[in-house]
């Protein structure tokens, strides 16, 4: 591990934890092998900030990350309830192998350190392969500080086999809403919003219909399952509403799941009227002024 992973400043990414109880040991602190999964649990939250759905993405690059080598450097000790933020970056890339360092933080403290040496090797013969130039790409990318999202706009004739894909997927198999109520005349007409990681894998989508006295409605929002609380549903959102905004929209409405009241009211949404059901599933109708 290198001297610049003790220094909270040299990581873009972080995963925030608090010790619990099972954790500590008998000395009242974090008992050593936990360091270990602290990390792990990090790791798997840095492929999400790349938004990569990762079993998804290993598939489409032929390959998978097999653990090489995992060293800790103990400096400090966490206690119960302490709250901490693991640091994680890519350090190095090689041929076959990447090596991530890790720096485990209570506010400016660093307390321990972690090298895990991954190897990219075949799934099925897990022998050694080189990383895809992909894969190279959106790492150097991301810890450049490169965004890891697109979101194109479009008809359905360009978009809709990317957005009902994902669309299937989160409410025909996730929620279970009938393909009948899923697909409507609306699809053929309306402007679809897809977002993308870096790899071109559909990570969220929604589509805004036409006005009506001003106010413009947005629905259809879907966000891969692996990647929600990830800010891409609010970056379809934001495309969504800025088309509103240009062609003179007043006003934009949605009719949320109830699951997601917080998600739309933290982007300045206002619950209108009595909630009601639709697909079997509880709503509410949101509006937000366009300013």
């Amino acid at each position: 591990m290198s001297e610049t992973a003790t220094r909270r400043e040299n990581f873009r990414f972080f995963h925030r934890l608090r010790v619990r109880w099972a954790e500590v040991d008998m000395q009242k602190i974090v008992f050593n092998a936990h360091y270990l999964m602290y990390f792990d649990t990090a790791i798997s939250d840095y492929w999400r900030a790349l938004a990569l759905p990762y079993e998804e993405s290993m598939h489409s690059l032929a390959g998978d990350l097999y653990v090489r080598k995992a060293t800790i450097d103990f400096r400090g000790s966490a206690r119960m309830d302490d709250m901490l933020d693991v640091g994680m970056r890519c350090a190095r890339i090689g041929n076959s192998s990447m090596v991530f360092e890790g720096g485990l933080f209570r506010q400016d403290q660093f307390l321990v350190g972690c090298e895990l040496v991954y190897v990219f090797a075949d799934p099925a013969t897990q022998t050694s392969k080189p990383v895809p130039e992909k894969l190279r790409s959106l790492l150097t990318g991301y810890e450049a500080g490169e965004p890891m999202r697109t979101v194109e706009t479009g008809d359905w004739a360009r978009l809709g086999e990317s957005a009902g894909a994902l669309r299937r997927a989160v409410f025909v198999e996730e929620q279970n809403i009938p393909e009948s109520l899923e697909w409507d005349e609306h699809d053929a007409t309306v402007l679809h919003a897809v977002a993308r990681n870096r790899l071109g894998q559909v990570i969220a989508t929604g589509r805004l219909l036409h006005a009506e006295d001003g106010v413009s409605h947005i629905g259809r929002m879907a966000v891969h399952r692996n990647l929600r609380s990830g800010g891409h549903g609010a970056a379809v959102m934001q495309v969504l509403e800025e088309a509103a905004r240009a062609r003179g929209d007043r006003m934009v409405a949605l009719n949320a799941q109830r699951s997601a009241e917080r998600f739309y009211a933290r982007l300045g949404y206002v619950s209108h009227g009595d909630g009601f059901e639709e697909a079997g599933i509880p709503h509410i109708e949101m509006r937000r002024a366009l300013r």
